[in-house]
């Protein structure tokens, strides 16, 4: 390929974590976390997107030496981005009581399993938490507690609030849900079993778009890798955007590319091909 006719060198690289950056058993593996370093020895940014919240990234942030002064993750799909080694936030939208309130209630009324995160607690008002509750408080490193809505503090305020069950369930309310919710929140399935609330100016995408425009990184110097809704908007972002083998349908259509599953160490077959090849031969 001439030098002349190649796209922009790749800057930033932003990974979903479940389903993307990590195996199966929620590991990185030896090829990924070596495809990782050598990005960053070339200078190019590696920042974690993930609907967890910043505890839950936690391990892997440091895991890969990704905390130091410049470097940046994405948490709570978008609800918030920190500076690693300080904390200081660069995005956040939180939600307030109020919608917490209104949402628990849709939960209710359609019959499905309800929690909140306030970035340092999970909180529940079902009285038969969940299993996928307590997995995500466990995969969260963050600690549950079931709170009925009166012994909630009104003065408190939430990164995200999720409806979850089994996936069967989800499916089946999801046409129910009522536009005065879709209209008010973002809402997008993270998994199966999980269905986030967010802000609407939050997203993946959007934060993704505050941090490289706060980097002076240009989109067509982001990659963008992911497999699940909640990592759409990222990949629209992206000028290189890359679906896993084992993404839903809807992100493989969004995407330019397609790379192996979290089982097959995607995600460093990915950065291999568009960030350490010389040639970028796409």
């Amino acid at each position: 390929m001439d030098r002349s006719s190649r796209p922009p060198a790749i800057e930033l690289v932003a990974i979903d974590m479940d389903g993307t950056l990590l195996d199966p058993a929620h590991r990185l593996t030896p090829r990924v976390k070596q495809a990782i370093t050598r990005a960053r020895e070339q200078g190019v940014r590696i920042v974690l997107t993930s609907g967890r919240p910043v505890s839950g990234l936690a391990p892997f942030l440091d895991e890969l030496g990704i905390n130091g002064s410049e470097d940046y993750c994405i948490a709570c799909n978008g609800g918030l981005v920190t500076r690693v080694a300080t904390g200081e936030v660069v995005v956040e939208y939180p939600l307030s009581f109020d919608d917490f309130l209104f949402c628990e209630q849709v939960a209710r009324e359609l019959g499905v399993h309800f929690q909140a995160l306030d970035g340092e607690r999970l909180y529940t008002p079902n009285q038969d938490i969940s299993i996928y509750t307590v997995a995500d408080c466990h995969l969260s490193r963050v600690p549950l507690s079931y709170r009925s809505v009166r012994d909630m503090d009104p003065e408190m305020s939430f990164i995200k609030l999720m409806m979850v069950d089994e996936p069967h369930i989800l499916d089946a309310i999801i046409p129910q849900l009522p536009a005065a919710l879709t209209e008010r929140f973002a809402v997008l399935k993270s998994a199966a079993f999980f269905l986030e609330v967010f802000d609407q100016r939050a997203g993946k995408g959007p934060s993704l778009q505050k941090l490289a425009e706060h980097l002076g990184i240009d989109r067509a110097q982001v990659m963008a890798i992911g497999d699940q809704e909640n990592d759409l908007s990222m990949l629209q972002y992206a000028g290189t955007s890359v679906a896993m083998g084992n993404a839903v349908d809807a992100v493989k259509a969004a995407a330019l590319h397609q790379t192996a599953t979290n089982s097959e160490e995607g995600v460093a077959l990915a950065i291999e091909r568009f960030v350490l090849s010389d040639e970028k031969d796409r």
